[in-house]
């Protein structure tokens, strides 16, 4: 455009010149006109300057602008997989200790199962070997004699040592009360005489009357407890095993309780 008015205004000055007809103020106009077509063509090739600069800058800027938000979408969407990927191993991991835990709530049920199983079949055996065995009948004497004072009396004479003599009135007492708020507690002194005769098969039996026929008798825990111990001596550790972990299940408040923890501790 700028070299088509150049042409033009220089044709225009030829064509003035040679002809001759122009006057002198024609000239001043036309130079005048000439003048102000250039600082017009200067403006405009200066405005089309400034016009390709602001095109140029705001182009790049645009760009570096996609590019900017091109690279944050693709942080956001790597941050992303990278935290679906962790939570993926870390419900695998869950998942895996829940199992453990599921297991290892299920062993111990299972070890106390076959622990039952044993103490039920010794038992069972001590049961049928005693069976064959003829008790010593209790002789009844005085019979306005009260329960409690039968039993009172059944107390002294063990305390005195003489086991014997004290399980004779321990059965007497349990023959004739047999439903006796004092039975269970009678049971477990017979069991007593037993255990310190060291006799503790016999002395197993009689703690089993306490724990199968009065579970509810203060005496119960006890008897559990002496039971366990009976096992032991005779060399059932797995016997002694389960009924102190039955003792420290059924009666967790109990002072045998605490002491069957002790115990445990020196069982495999």
């Amino acid at each position: 455009m700028l070299m088509r008015y150049k042409i033009f205004f220089l044709a225009a000055t030829l064509l003035l010149g040679v002809s001759g007809c122009a006057s002198r103020d024609d000239m001043d106009n036309l130079q005048r006109d000439m003048e102000e077509v250039k600082n017009r063509m200067y403006r405009m090739e200066k405005d089309i300057g400034s016009i390709r600069v602001e095109t140029k800058e705001g182009t790049d800027n645009t760009a570096k602008g996609f590019q900017t938000e091109i690279e944050s979408l693709r942080k956001e969407v790597a941050d992303l997989q990278a935290a679906q990927d962790m939570t993926r191993v870390d419900l695998q991991s869950f998942s895996g200790k829940i199992e453990d835990v599921k297991q290892s709530s299920l062993k111990p049920l299972e070890e106390m199962t076959l622990l039952k199983e044993d103490t039920d079949r010794r038992l069972l055996a001590l049961e049928g070997k005693a069976a064959g065995q003829e008790k010593v009948p209790a002789e009844t004497s005085a019979k306005d004699e009260t329960a409690e004072t039968m039993y009172q009396g059944g107390i002294n004479t063990f305390k005195s040592g003489n086991m014997k003599q004290a399980r004779d009135v321990f059965s007497k007492f349990v023959g004739l009360y047999p439903k006796h708020e004092l039975a269970a507690n009678a049971h477990y002194w017979i069991g007593e005489t037993y255990y310190n005769e060291k006799n503790l098969e016999q002395a197993i039996l009689e703690y089993q009357e306490v724990i199968k026929n009065f579970p509810q008798k203060d005496k119960a825990p006890a008897a559990m407890f002496k039971q366990a111990m009976a096992f032991k001596g005779l060399g059932d550790d797995k016997s002694a095993k389960y009924v102190y972990k039955k003792l420290i299940q059924d009666y967790p408040s109990s002072d045998e309780a605490k002491k069957a923890k002790d115990k445990l501790k020196g069982l495999k």
